[in-house]
């Protein structure tokens, strides 16, 4: 049995193949996840499992170079903004609008709907290399 926190077999299997410059969405229940994208679906109930400690364990997995957030989660739920800042302290958080953030879903190489459903609940991390 593994030692490190994350236990779910296709979310260790994606992190473990990331590559540098890769993209992995940590998204809220509503985001549309576009049909050729890799779905990791981790939703249960509402709010099960939240997006805070989702990606509060994925971050113990994988190493992250910067994120990008959509301008309306600082607006909307700037709570969720702070705590991806809190868990990420001194990485590059860069702002698009929420439909770019949409758009740039295509290009993820999995996407991870937690049961979150507060608005505007999503991060697209870009992983780093650990040398």
């Amino acid at each position: 049995m593994k030692k490190t926190p994350l236990l779910n077999t296709s979310l260790s299997e994606v992190i473990a193949s990331l590559g540098h410059g890769d993209l992995l969405v940590i998204a809220d229940a509503g985001l549309p996840i576009p049909p050729q994208t890799r779905r990791i679906d981790l939703a249960l109930t509402q709010g099960v499992p939240g997006f805070v400690e989702t990606l509060q364990v994925v971050l113990q997995e994988m190493r992250v170079e910067s994120v990008i957030v959509a301008q309306e989660t600082g607006q909307v739920s700037p709570h969720i903004l702070t705590a991806i800042q809190d868990l990420l302290p001194g990485t590059p958080v860069k702002t698009v609008t929420h439909e770019a953030l949409k758009q740039m879903t295509k290009e993820a190489r999995a996407v991870v709907r937690t049961g979150e459903f507060t608005p505007y609940a999503n991060v697209v991390l870009i992983s780093g290399v650990v040398f």
